[in-house]
């Protein structure tokens, strides 16, 4: 049914969520599995913190933790992704990149709010591929 898995993260406790579910479905389906992390420079970039790159270089490294941790818990092959910008945006052209059969991601990021996050509700809305959110 799946052979191109998509889990989108950021950390959050809903990402991780979908992570857990995306690992089961990528193991039951024996699919390959894509881990995309995306830097939101957009929320930290230069006019917002006054050290900008350091500020980017720590949430970058802190993606690549999260990437190596999906990766590590996997029972398939991941290939992990990090990547700077818009997350819907990036989400939706990677998912595109790599043909994926389903996009998991959170259903609300590290943000608080309703009961969707803007990412999340942007990649429903937008991304041309089923998407399941947790």
């Amino acid at each position: 049914m799946y052979e191109t898995i998509l889990i989108a993260t950021d950390g959050s406790a809903p990402a991780e969520r979908a992570a857990d579910h995306a690992l089961d479905l990528a193991s039951t389906f024996d699919a390959d599995l894509h881990a995309l992390s995306v830097v939101d420079t957009r929320r930290y970039g230069g006019s917002m913190v006054s050290d900008a790159d350091a500020v980017t270089a720590d949430l970058a490294e802190r993606s690549r933790e999260l990437l190596d941790n999906i990766a590590a818990r996997a029972d398939v092959n991941v290939t992990t992704e990090l990547r700077s910008g818009r997350p819907s945006q990036l989400i939706g052209e990677y998912a595109d990149e790599i043909d994926a059969d389903l996009v998991v991601i959170g259903n609300r990021g590290l943000g608080s709010g309703g009961e969707i996050g803007s990412t999340a509700e942007r990649v429903v809305r937008y991304v041309n591929r089923p998407v399941i959110t947790a």
